[in-house]
């Protein structure tokens, strides 16, 4: 008997956070002492967390480089509790680009994730706020997970960022699926998962800290329950995922 086709035909991922782990801050606080900031790895934790929230709340106006820049001033001024120069953060972004030329950690349940996925035959892309979409693809290599993956959409080469819904309207076109046919998956409850949702895909917050009973937005605690959410969008028999998915 043929198989059932998928009502979802792809399935889009946040990059940072998400796929691959990119928080180095003992490495961070000896960039920033290259820029002469005096900041140590708990200080720059906090503050990176702390901002992360905060422009979660309430995202830049930018998208690029020049968001990157600023985010990093807003980190680097919360760890030092003083206002740092856009310059300073410039040099320290620049800087930290310079050294990103290693492997980088991809979660524990990435690969397991990507490799269920790709064998239901679904389409995988990446809609990423960074710097452009070769430097997510540079990200994306060095993890070691750049063949999973066929669109890449970045706001720093489309010029507009999440949470804004034509970022990722762009990224159903290239991944070829109508919103309805799409799940997006990223660790920030506002900026990925409820923007995801106003721009009419499918969606789930992927809270590793978390319960997983959150219902809005849908909260799931690893990568390996994007199967199980897949299946439950489909309407497939099979185990509910934590997440109640709308």
């Amino acid at each position: 008997m043929p198989r059932a086709a998928h009502r979802l035909r792809a399935v889009l991922f946040d990059l940072g956070g998400t796929l691959v782990d990119e928080r180095d801050f003992a490495g961070w606080s000896e960039i920033a002492r290259g820029v002469f900031l005096d900041v140590g790895p708990e200080e720059l934790a906090h503050a990176f967390l702390e901002v992360e929230e905060r422009l979660d709340r309430e995202p830049l106006a930018l998208a690029g480089p020049e968001a990157m820049v600023e985010r990093w001033r807003q980190v680097l001024s919360s760890a030092t509790g003083g206002p740092v120069p856009t310059e300073t953060a410039a040099r320290f972004v620049a800087a930290r680009a310079l050294g990103q030329d290693h492997p980088l950690a991809v979660f524990s349940d990435v690969r397991r994730c990507l490799d269920q996925l790709r064998g239901a035959g679904l389409r995988l892309g990446v809609v990423s706020n960074s710097t452009s979409e070769p430097a997510v693809r540079r990200i994306l290599d060095r993890a070691g997970i750049l063949s999973y993956f066929g669109p890449v959409v970045s706001s720093g080469t489309e010029g507009v960022a999440k949470p804004d819904p034509e970022i990722f309207r762009r990224a159903l076109v290239r991944i070829q699926a109508a919103p309805s046919e799409a799940l997006y998956v990223g660790n920030l409850p506002q900026t990925d998962a409820v923007a995801a949702r106003r721009a009419g895909l499918h969606s789930v917050w992927l809270h590793r800290d978390g319960t997983g009973l959150g219902t809005d937005p849908p909260e799931i605690t690893s990568l390996l329950e994007v199967p199980l959410v897949v299946r439950q969008l489909d309407g497939a028999p099979g185990p509910a995922p934590s997440a109640r998915v709308k």
